[in-house]
């Protein structure tokens, strides 16, 4: 496995890129993820990322944002096989919030295992398109 990107939680995403830009990164892609409601702006760090996330609407990301703040909001890993590692995070007995992947940014198959599993930090699983 792999870590395909930190998704940072942000109000403002023009002025978080405009904080990260001025440490050297540089903007990758940029859109929306409907299904999500939010609009997301990726910067490349080396084989991974760094993904800021706003809120479009509310939902999981907008509560997180009032009750937390911003700052990380999950780490996100690449598998090759999303249906088999959901398989396996539920025969070990983590707690899945999606049962089945979804469309992620990018194109990608996701699905997210819920924090309670896995020490308070919300973790999703990436199968990037091949």
């Amino acid at each position: 496995m792999k870590l395909a990107h930190i998704g940072i939680a942000v109000n403002d995403l023009d002025a978080a890129l405009k904080d990260y830009e001025s440490l050297g990164f540089r903007q990758h892609q940029r859109g929306f993820v409907e299904e999500q409601k939010v609009e997301v702006i990726s910067m490349e760090v080396g084989e991974s990322s760094i993904e800021l996330i706003r809120p479009t609407a509310e939902g999981a990301v907008s509560k997180f944002l009032a009750s937390k703040g911003e700052g990380i909001h999950h780490l996100a890993i690449k598998v090759d096989d999303i249906e088999k590692a959901l398989v396996g995070a539920k025969a070990k007995g983590l707690r899945l919030i999606d049962e089945r992947p979804r469309l992620g940014f990018g194109g990608n198959r996701i699905a997210f295992v819920h924090p309670s599993g896995m020490h308070g930090v919300l973790v999703e699983l990436v199968e990037e398109p091949k």
